[in-house]
């Protein structure tokens, strides 16, 4: 088993990096860290899509810091929370997901915590499942174990409050999802629970069950949210967030889109950077020291470099330098072959894959979305009737980083 380390520094900067709160009060976890006991520290991921995403990300980090001084952390999926889906800031409820959807979903999402924690070594992290012991909860179990909390506790949170103002229906099942997340905590027998902020009442709901049940006090951690420069949460619904299965082009792009004011919480929650090289960075950013373009090549080689090692950062910084900063085409463009003749482009757009369908095919080439030509010639078309002669080498661009090189048959 690894030794602990109770290094007050370190112990410092763990509860104040990204930290929002610590319940019920940060001094009581600080000096359990401080005794040198193992706690047992978990956050839970349910799979509502099939990657995780950056927002993920950060809590990983967090149980990256607890299990590199030598606690026991455990990443867990939810095999079961994640069919009834989290009401927690939704105007109405979500679509419920199968067994079969939700595992599928989660295929990827151990490989991806790899990045974030070690599951080998003297301390490894710990997979778990909450199908594992929601599937043999009883109806008398649920029943006792709902005992523990009242209608008034569920029907206060905004998002209800909100659908009951607008008449909206608000089902049974989205009041018995903290329930759920709460028997995690008994489930596990933890001492400390990390997650969003967002995640406040449904982790402390975890707290009242396990001393209900337990006599066991649990300390809850709340994490910083990844906001925009309107404080909006960035997530798969708002359509700016990094999906972890992204690759490594994609992801550096995509961080390299993000508006300036998102660059000081980034570095904050997002990288393993020293924190005292964090508040540099963010100094110099604030006084101008540091441009935002420079910063946001920083961030986006940081991030990259976690999930996709040095090597294809650096390639994917390379990648972006030539194609968006110099507008070249990229040397390692996808080849695709197409029967010689000619295509309407909107034609062309969709049989290459560039996008999902005509409809969208449509939209992007009137917004000026898509160029066509010889690779060092692109000229943007926006009429989707617009006769395209295929020949081979010829380019079609979408965006600023899809490219197709056509080979004629």
């Amino acid at each position: 088993m690894a030794k602990i380390n109770a290094d007050k520094k370190l112990i410092t900067e763990i509860l104040e990096r990204g930290v929002e709160k610590v319940y019920p009060v940060k001094n009581e976890l600080e000096k359990k860290l401080l005794a040198g006991k193992v706690l047992r520290i978990y956050c839970g991921f349910d799979p509502s899509a099939s990657s995780l995403h950056i927002g993920n990300a950060i809590a990983l980090s967090k149980l990256s810091q607890f299990q590199r001084l030598g606690h026991k952390v455990i990443f867990l999926i939810g095999g079961f929370t994640g069919m009834i889906g989290d009401p927690t800031d939704k105007s109405a409820a979500r679509k419920q997901l199968t067994r079969e959807e939700v595992m599928s979903n989660a295929t990827n999402f151990h490989q991806q915590a790899k990045a974030y924690l070690d599951f080998d070594g003297n301390n490894p992290a710990e997979l778990r499942y909450n199908n594992e012991w929601h599937d043999k909860l009883s109806f008398k179990d649920l029943i006792e174990l709902s005992a523990n909390f009242t209608v008034q506790q569920m029907i206060q949170r905004d998002m209800f409050q909100k659908r009951l103002s607008e008449e909206k229906p608000i089902f049974l099942h989205e009041f018995l999802y903290p329930l759920a997340q709460a028997y995690d905590s008994v489930a596990l027998d933890v001492d400390v629970e990390v997650g969003g902020n967002d995640q406040m009442f449904n982790m402390m709901c975890g707290r009242d069950l396990l001393k209900a049940t337990k006599g066991k006090d649990k300390n809850v951690l709340t994490m910083k949210l990844l906001t925009d420069n309107d404080g909006k949460k960035m997530g798969k619904s708002e359509g700016n967030i990094v999906m972890l299965d992204e690759n490594a082009n994609d992801m550096y792009g995509k961080v390299m889109s993000w508006a300036d004011g998102v660059l000081t919480s980034a570095f904050e929650l997002c990288t393993n950077l020293p924190w005292d090289e964090v508040k540099s960075i963010n100094s110099n950013i604030a006084n101008g020291e540091l441009s935002p373009r420079d910063a946001k090549m920083r961030l986006a080689w940081e991030i990259t470099a976690i999930n996709h090692g040095e090597k294809n950062a650096n390639a994917a910084q390379d990648n972006f330098i030539k194609t968006i900063q110099n507008k070249e085409v990229p040397e390692d463009v996808e080849v695709k072959e197409v029967e010689p003749g000619e295509y309407k482009l909107i034609d062309l757009v969709s049989l290459l894959g560039l996008s999902s369908s005509r409809g969208e095919a449509k939209r992007v080439i009137e917004q000026g979305g898509v160029k066509v030509g010889p690779i060092n010639g692109l000229t943007t078309i926006k009429d989707t009737q617009a006769e395209i002669k295929v020949v081979s080498n010829l380019i079609i661009q979408r965006g600023k980083r899809q490219f197709v090189k056509l080979l004629v048959k």
